[in-house]
């Protein structure tokens, strides 16, 4: 009898650490992590067991380029890799203060590789989709800030290939080919429009580099004076 009761108390505790153990599995299923590898910030998940992780890589294409590794590019991630995240809007909020960060870094450079950079992060940053009512705001200033930029840097390119174009049909015109009576009078069409273009851009930009101008006075500048009284005896 004592032995069959000994038995039962055995495999009450192992079905009691069993179900611990499944427990504590599940959790850790449902943490996530980061950590820094190579320079690269990368996304854990933990194991359907007690301890352990692994990369974190989602079914869903969207879901696997917004949790794909994270270039860093020299930057500190902070206090991230020792955080730990029971559910993924806690993690997208903490991973947005990091692409966030590189992002803004970035989009206001007049480089275009770091424009470019910037962008890439944007993008990133994009993807998270748990993110604070603050953060989304962050997100839609940058997109303005970038757009700017972006603008300007398309406008140079698209008179760089205009410019280029063009250089390519005078050196078609050049020879003695089927093209070349096309390609005069394309020159012909597209020249004059493209010197309006290229002034204009430069037209902007050197308004750009101008101070602000303004016709009133400063609001802290005094009155002017009274004008002196007319003589009647002077007409």
């Amino acid at each position: 009898m004592r032995s069959l009761k000994k038995l039962l108390i055995v495999l009450l505790l192992l079905g009691m650490g069993g179900a611990v153990a499944f427990l504590l599995s599940q959790l850790n299923a449902r943490t996530y992590s980061v950590q820094v590898v190579d320079g690269n910030l990368i996304v854990m998940k933990g194991r359907m067991f007690p301890i352990g992780s692994e990369p974190f890589r989602p079914v869903d294409p969207a879901m696997r380029d917004a949790y794909a590794p994270i270039p860093l590019d020299g930057s500190s991630p902070g206090n991230l890799p020792e955080a730990r995240f029971t559910e993924r809007d806690e993690l997208d909020r903490a991973l947005f203060e990091v692409v966030g960060r590189l992002a803004k870094a970035r989009v206001s450079s007049d480089d275009p590789k770091q424009l470019e950079q910037g962008l890439s992060y944007l993008r990133r940053a994009e993807k998270l989709l748990g993110l604070s009512d603050e953060q989304r705001q962050s997100l839609a200033e940058m997109r303005s800030e970038v757009a700017y930029y972006l603008a300007r840097s398309k406008l140079d390119q698209a008179k760089a290939d205009v410019a280029d174009g063009l250089a390519q049909l005078k050196l078609a015109a050049t020879s003695s080919n089927r093209h070349a009576h096309s390609a005069n009078q394309m020159i012909l069409e597209v020249e004059p429009a493209a010197k309006a273009f290229e002034a204009a851009l430069r037209k902007a930009a050197h308004g750009l580099s101008e101070p602000a101008r303004s016709d009133s006075p400063p609001a802290d500048s005094p009155p002017p004076p009274d004008a002196k009284p007319k003589d009647a005896s002077n007409p």
